[in-house]
């Protein structure tokens, strides 16, 4: 499902339409989306489909819309060093949006049905954390995930602050998923066809309040035919970080301080995040509606006759625009990975620089 928002030419362009659509409404949740890349998380040959705000789904890989992850984001109402379980966590798309704002000292847990996706999420995972230029912007709590049926989680599990199951849950699950929350957790669910958030504010005490109208696949029942028996799931131990991991969270953490304190310095009225850079749109685009009919999902586009009638002109007047704005606009200069410069300059050996620069690509 989707459609909410219209689609973009590319990450940037999306999470601007989820924001003009109120979907995104927090700073924390917009930074987390700008960072990762959606079309990295799809096969190479489906990456026209990316920026579109459509659910994608090839065998067992699936992607829900870009508007119900920002709606699930905005209602986990997510902070550092929160504990989090993703429940069907496929692709790792959310689990390394919501490990961007839980920080190094929260708990990122996820339950996948299908080995095939795990593996697929460990593969994605590294590439980002190798690869993606904004990594070094945050501090992040790295997803762990385990391949087992959400339902069969071991009673003695550990609570959290927040769950997302990605996976239609009907009544009689209910109080099953409950129970994994915390007191003051949030609880963000398809029930019964609504996204639900579900709010922990006492022992036996909720608060529900539903969201929006959802159409997401039912859980997948356990299945025992094999050997009788039922598959506990053991979800990931809250680790302990090694002191090693602490001084590199440390350091990086100090450098990034010296990194704003200089451009305070610089700037002298403070540190400003210079504005993004957008391409300028000349661009009239057309209304892009999606038509579901059958379970199946068609998109078609809607003209105004004045459009058409008017299309030869407008074609010549953005032609004009273009070229009378050539002169005047220049194209940025790339980001500059200021942490990754102090880090490379510092006197250290050269093993010691990339430890802390997490064995980076870039």
């Amino acid at each position: 499902m989707g459609g909410a928002v219209s689609a973009g030419e590319d990450n940037d362009e999306l999470i601007d339409n989820l924001k003009e659509a109120q979907y995104i409404r927090t700073e924390l949740v917009e930074q987390a989306f700008r960072a990762i890349d959606r079309a990295d998380y799809y096969l190479e040959e489906f990456k026209d489909n990316a920026y579109k705000d459509l659910a994608w789904k090839h065998g067992n890989i699936h992607l829900s819309a870009p508007c119900i992850y920002s709606e699930v984001m905005e209602a986990l109402d997510l902070q550092p060093g929160l504990s989090f379980l993703n429940l069907g966590s496929g692709t790792g798309y959310l689990s390394s949006m919501v490990g961007l704002i839980l920080g190094p000292f929260g708990v990122n847990h996820g339950v996948e049905l299908h080995s095939d996706v795990i593996e697929y999420a460990k593969q994605k995972l590294d590439f980002f954390i190798k690869t993606s230029d904004s990594f070094d912007k945050f501090e992040f709590c790295e997803p762990s995930f385990v391949t087992g049926n959400c339902l069969e989680i071991s009673p003695d599990c550990t609570q959290y602050d927040r769950v997302y199951c990605g996976a239609g849950v009907q009544k009689e699950h209910e109080d099953y998923m409950k129970n994994l929350l915390k007191v003051g957790g949030i609880l963000v669910m398809p029930l019964e066809e609504k996204l639900t958030k579900i709010t922990r504010t006492g022992p036996s005490a909720w608060e529900t309040k539903k969201i929006l109208a959802v159409s997401f696949a039912p859980l997948i029942l356990p299945n025992h035919a094999d050997s009788g028996k039922s598959r506990i799931v053991h979800l990931p131990p809250v680790a302990v970080r090694s002191l090693q991991d602490l001084a590199r969270i440390a350091i990086r953490g100090t450098i990034k301080k010296i990194i704003h304190q200089e451009a305070m310095s610089k700037n002298g009225n403070g540190l400003k995040n210079p504005p993004r850079f957008k391409r300028r749109r000349v661009r009239r685009r057309r209304m892009e509606t999606i038509v579901f009919l059958d379970k199946e999902v068609f998109a078609s586009r809607i003209s105004n006759p004045s459009d058409d009638n008017n299309n030869s002109e407008d074609l010549e007047d953005e032609r004009q625009e273009e070229e009378e704005s050539k002169p005047s606009e220049l194209k940025p200069d790339p980001p500059v990975n200021f942490l990754r410069e102090k880090v490379l300059s510092l006197p250290l050996p050269d093993p010691l620089k990339y430890y802390l620069l997490y064995y980076r690509e870039k």
